[in-house]
């Protein structure tokens, strides 16, 4: 047996979401946010970025591009993607679903005409290349963390 329902009867208005019940705590953008080192990066972020040219920006962490690297897509593609996707969202750390476009995908270009391209996919590589690490070894991340910790504060000695 076959049951058809023609896309006509359907209407966005009568088709039924789950964002009633909230966002699931088990999907792997609201995991992965959790371990993204946030702090770290956007401080590392903020040190290549001119702080004298332009207007304030946006969150360092809607514009990082950890989504485009991670599903790579091209810089319109990634703003589509997280306009459609209410996790994706919640990732780069809005506090609510839009289905507006997040910003412009030509702020890509400028952020990394601003620190560089070289800069702007170092810092997104060691980025995934953090997150990569932590989801392998969580027994390990507080070991690291003091690991890192002892390594800046040589690399800070006169």
């Amino acid at each position: 047996m076959v049951r058809y329902e023609s896309t006509r009867q359907l209407t966005i208005e009568t088709f039924k979401t789950p964002f009633q019940k909230g966002l699931s705590a088990g999907n792997r953008w609201v995991r992965l946010s959790k371990l993204v080192p946030w702090d770290r990066f956007v401080k590392i972020y903020l040190e290549v970025m001119d702080k004298r040219m332009g207007r304030p920006g946006l969150s360092p962490r809607m514009v990082l591009g950890i989504i485009k690297h991670m599903k790579n897509l091209d810089d319109r593609g990634t703003i589509e993607e997280i306009q459609e996707n209410p996790y994706m969202q919640y990732f780069i750390g809005l506090k609510e679903f839009t289905t507006e476009p997040v910003f412009d995908p030509s702020l890509f270009v400028e952020i990394r005409k601003r620190i560089g391209k070289e800069s702007f996919d170092k810092l997104n590589k060691l980025l995934i290349k953090s997150v990569s690490w932590e989801k392998d070894h969580p027994q390990k991340k507080k070991n690291r963390h003091k690991a890192k910790e002892v390594e800046q504060e040589k690399e800070e000695e006169p």
